[in-house]
């Protein structure tokens, strides 16, 4: 892209301050708050109401059919396109789910506090200043005067924080964003403004239960505790597994660098008699564990899951009476970027304009929406890069610099316009 057009087009988002900090300032005062998912469409329908003014036609999208839509929390998605030529159509999208405040915060978490440079509130950050980016990115090209040679689409889609079924995934599965319809797609999750995130790892969530016999208490060896062979199988994840884990790295550059070894969590863990209730003496026969396992694209899911099935069973094996059980919960595959994608080299061009350095290529310890994009739509040229520091989401004071928000609003569109001319 010639300097005199990227200039221009720069010059009119430093005009737009104000509006793009107001747009951000406004989604976060609707407290889209996930779990349960409250004031979606609302949120929605300010966003669907801003593009219509900026001439982008809009859809609402309903996610009819899904378990987490109800009447008392509908899932509503909105997707605003603005057609031009005949090049490509880039979709940009970002949720508008957040999730709760929690304690330790100083400021009203959905008053859209500013200060010191800062838009302070819980989304702030993650993500609904990269959503602004995304519509003011769109409307700086319209008001730098340049005829799009492409389609704009920007949708603000339902759940990410849970996983994102009724929100992208459900635009995938419905066709609203797939493989020849939709050529590009990037997310402004905030990952900063000199990177650009290609692919993140892969996450199995699984529960494993254990089933004893229930005795007496005070005559334990009646029994067989569930707990304990929870116990057990405890001691041989940490004691077994986590060394091997940790012994194996990934060759995709997952932040932090902690990250780039497969890990797993305990989650959380139930057994036995309700601690605050009254008193039995009883023999647990049942205990129930989570775990989050993060696995590596070099390791595979049907690796992961046997070497899960293969400790279980040892376990099992030395825990006399107790019987195990796995359920999954949930499987995403890893996922990446292909190197030479033109999303990254329109990013790149882009940030080195704005920034004035070269961007760090970056992929997520946790999963994002990138997952859906890839595996149901089949859209392989999808990147996350938008205002925002990852280290302040979900954080109390959780807050998005102006100065990245303006930025990231430049990169955004000057990438845009680039990936509409075909990423020349």
């Amino acid at each position: 892209m010639a300097g005199a057009l990227a200039d221009r087009i720069c010059a009119e988002v430093d005009r737009a301050a104000d509006e793009i900090v107001q747009l951000a300032v406004d989604l976060v005062r609707i407290p889209t708050v996930n779990p349960p998912g409250e004031e979606y469409e609302a949120c929605a329908r300010l966003v669907g109401d801003d593009l219509r003014r900026r001439g982008f036609s809009v859809e609402y999208i309903v996610a009819d059919g899904r378990p987490e839509h109800s009447a008392a929390y509908p899932r509503v998605n909105v997707v605003g396109s603005r057609r031009g030529g005949s090049g490509a159509v880039v979709h940009l999208n970002g949720h508008i789910d957040v999730v709760p405040p929690g304690d330790g915060w100083t400021v009203d978490p959905f008053a859209g506090v500013v200060r010191d440079g800062r838009i302070y509130g819980r989304g702030a950050c993650d993500m609904k200043a990269g959503i602004a980016a995304a519509v003011m990115a769109a409307e700086a090209i319209a008001r730098a005067g340049i005829a799009l040679p492409g389609t704009i689409e920007i949708s603000g889609t339902v759940d990410e924080e849970s996983g994102g079924f009724a929100g992208v995934a459900h635009l995938a599965e419905t066709g609203r964003i797939k493989k020849g319809r939709t050529d590009f797609v990037i997310i402004p999750e905030p990952l900063n403004v000199d990177r650009i995130c290609v692919g993140h790892r892969g996450v199995y969530w699984f529960q494993v239960t254990a089933r004893g016999r229930i005795a007496h208490g005070s005559m334990p060896f009646l029994g067989a505790s569930a707990v304990d062979g929870m116990g057990r199988l405890l001691q041989s994840v940490r004691e077994d597994l986590m060394p091997r884990l940790a012994a194996r790295t990934t060759a995709v550059p997952v932040v932090p660098v902690g990250a780039r070894h497969a890990t797993i969590n305990v989650n959380g863990i139930d057994g036995g008699q309700p601690i605050a209730g009254i008193q039995t003496p009883c023999v647990a026969d049942l205990c129930r564990a989570v775990f989050d396992r993060r696995f590596l694209l070099e390791e595979g899911f049907e690796a992961v899951k046997r070497e899960i099935e293969d400790l279980v069973a040892r376990v099992a094996s030395d825990a006399a009476g107790v019987r195990f059980e796995i359920r999954d919960l949930m499987v995403v595959h890893p996922t990446r970027t292909p190197d030479d994608s033109p999303v990254i080299g329109a990013l790149d061009r882009a940030i080195r304009h704005v920034v004035g350095r070269p961007p760090e290529l970056i992929a997520s310890p946790g999963t994002y929406d990138h997952k859906h994009v890839a595996r149901i739509a089949g859209v392989p040229h999808c990147v996350a890069y938008g205002p925002g520091e990852l280290e302040l989401a979900h954080q109390p004071d959780e807050y998005c610099r102006i100065d990245d928000l303006v930025n990231a609003t430049k990169v955004l569109a000057l990438a845009t316009l680039d990936l509409m001319n075909g990423g020349r």
